[in-house]
């Protein structure tokens, strides 16, 4: 976490030129895919964080990797941390660039826990109860927990709304603990 303010930073610079013309939007989507491919590389993340790696050819594989697929404005960020020495902060920046750009925008982060993975159509279906909940869009983020075993938990910021099976279960057992039943034998 020592990179966070510096990550903030960047980021925040990030956005303001990426406001000025006009592809915030399109620099968010980079930011993305620049997490999930670190996040899904190991040897990405190794090559990044190894000292023995020539800074210069940390910027030609990101280079390579991201050339088409990214803005300018996000090979702008390579150049910029590889002149500062700082390309390990990739990682941070493009996650801070998200949460920045999600308050800038007024989107807030839904987490759906879920038993089994949720499909294209039911993410959407949660997407247009959360607008309609709370006026806003949200980012969904999906968690899948087989311990919940059917149903779903929904958390938008502080509010949680827990409609699973586990939860059911629960709280049928506080009833029953909580009753004066006695068993006739």
């Amino acid at each position: 976490m020592k990179d966070a303010r510096p990550a903030l930073r960047y980021a925040k610079a990030i956005l303001s030129l990426a406001k000025e013309n006009g592809v915030e939007t399109q620099v968010n989507d980079d930011m993305k895919l620049i997490v999930e491919t670190l996040i899904s590389s190991d040897d990405l993340q190794t090559m990044l964080k190894s000292p023995v790696t020539k800074a210069e050819d940390k910027k030609k594989v990101l280079v390579a990797l991201f050339g088409e697929k990214v803005n300018t404005i996000t090979k702008g960020l390579f150049n910029l941390l590889h002149e500062n020495k700082r390309m390990l902060m990739l990682d941070s920046v493009a996650k801070q660039y998200a949460v920045i750009y999600n308050s800038d925008k007024n989107i807030q982060t839904a987490t759906v826990t879920t038993a089994v993975a949720i499909t294209d159509a039911l993410e959407h279906k949660i997407q247009n109860k959360i607008v309609e909940i709370t006026g806003n869009s949200a980012t969904i983020k999906n968690i899948v927990n087989p311990n919940i075993i059917g149903g779903f938990i929904l958390r938008v910021g502080d509010v949680q709304y827990d409609a699973s099976i586990s939860n059911q279960f629960n709280e049928l057992r506080r009833e029953f603990d909580n009753s004066h039943y006695i068993p006739q034998i």
